[in-house]
């Protein structure tokens, strides 16, 4: 198999000694898969933030209008509880919430159950770009993951999940 520049910066921490003399046993293959899913992350982070620039979002709006889409239709959040599930802070969600309400894509309205209170909802406008936003973003997706075979592919996803499991199993604990 042809090397990648991942293989390149391996040889020269192996050829340098520097893998053996950092204190520990670096483990080239362990500094293999993280640095491959490092690079592949940015790139695909890259091309998210490609396509949300094409409709005018930031990966901010997006991670918000995300969090709005995937409810049921017609269901409202309040402010708190949408910064509580995304771990931000209520200024932050402010702030995100105030630029999506004057781009047109979320709506602030008063809590019928709270009149000190207020709910927001992902509106027509924020639909249609996340839509079109997601749509784009699943073609790129899926050029990436064309380079592996079906059968790789549930390979890649069967191993990520296992370090992914681990990973939520340390947090929990």
């Amino acid at each position: 198999m042809a090397e990648d520049h991942v293989d390149r910066f391996l040889a020269k921490l192996d050829s340098t000694g520097v893998a053996r003399s950092v204190g520990v046993d670096l483990d080239l293959e362990v500094e293999g898969i993280v640095d491959r899913i490092g690079g592949i992350n940015r790139r695909i982070h890259n091309a998210l933030k490609e396509t949300l620039v094409e409709y005018g979002l930031t990966p901010e709006d997006w991670h918000v209008l995300s969090a709005l889409r995937l409810r049921k239709h017609g269901e409202r959040s309040s402010p708190g509880s949408l910064a509580s599930s995304m771990e931000l802070s209520s200024g932050a969600m402010t702030s995100r919430l105030d630029r999506l309400e004057r781009l047109g894509l979320v709506r602030r309205s008063a809590d019928p159950d709270d009149r000190r209170g207020v709910t927001i909802e992902i509106t027509d406008e924020g639909t249609a770009a996340w839509d079109k936003a997601a749509a784009v973003q699943a073609r790129k997706e899926a050029f990436f993951a064309s380079a592996l075979t079906r059968a790789e592919q549930k390979k890649l996803n069967d191993l990520l999940r296992k370090i992914m499991r681990a990973f939520e199993a340390r947090e929990q604990s």
